[in-house]
């Protein structure tokens, strides 16, 4: 089985602690994790972390959150891909439900007509975030699933080039779930709710779907692509 991993690339002091040559390469890797990616709140232009994840070799993502300037996005894929290399970058749309419609289209769009490649993958977790009254901090399933749904949406929408491929593709997606019968997100067939996310709340950081909300989720997803002929 091949394995991979890949963490946010936050403390710089670790991730260049641990950059070096490796042998029979002539570039610098990361040799933290395979993929390293900067967060929706590090990626500016002009900040020390992109200027890091510029100098090294291994693939690399960046998180676009609902704020994100087309344009600056596309100055993201000139710095951190700036050979235009297919599987360098790693474009991780988060929005939020209620906004994933309207601001993706427009950064797509962007990206496409710039001639720009990146590999764009959908993070409906992230965007979805909310505290309870309680002040227990969750996850709504319905929002997640609504999420991935509009991503799916906007990339349907710019069909295909007169190659009959695909304009522009959702090729992956970001899920945080456990494989244990956890109460962190409300919603979905196993009817979490709020007064009942104590029951088994485990994480020490962010909710995760439990193995019913994420074979539920799976489900949807399959049934998504399946109808549009990508399963």
């Amino acid at each position: 089985v091949e394995f991979f991993t890949s963490h946010e690339g936050l403390n710089l002091l670790y991730e260049s602690a641990q950059t070096r040559r490796v042998p029979r390469r002539p570039q610098h890797y990361d040799l933290t994790t395979h993929m390293p990616w900067i967060g929706e709140r590090t990626r500016a232009l002009d900040g020390a972390h992109v200027e890091f994840f510029r100098g090294i070799a291994n693939p690399v993502g960046v998180k676009i959150g609902p704020g994100a300037d087309p344009a600056e996005v596309v100055e993201l894929t000139k710095a951190l891909n700036p050979a235009n290399e297919p599987g360098k970058l790693v474009l991780i749309v988060r929005m939020g439900a209620d906004r994933v419609a309207t601001a993706l289209p427009p950064i797509v769009e962007a990206v496409v007509r710039a001639d720009r490649r990146g590999l764009w993958v959908s993070d409906p977790m992230h965007g979805n975030g909310i505290v309870t009254p309680a002040g227990i901090k969750t996850r709504s399933f319905n929002a997640i699933a609504a999420e991935l749904s509009s991503a799916l949406d906007a990339f349907e929408s710019f069909g295909n080039s007169q190659a009959g491929k695909p304009v522009a593709q959702l090729g992956g997606v970001h899920f945080e779930l456990t494989g244990e019968d956890v109460t962190e997100c409300t919603g979905g067939a196993s009817g979490i709710t709020e007064d009942s996310l104590g029951t088994r709340y485990d994480s020490l950081c962010d909710p995760r779907l439990n193995y019913q909300q994420s074979l539920e989720l799976a489900l949807i997803l399959a049934r998504r692509l399946s109808d549009s002929g990508r399963a």
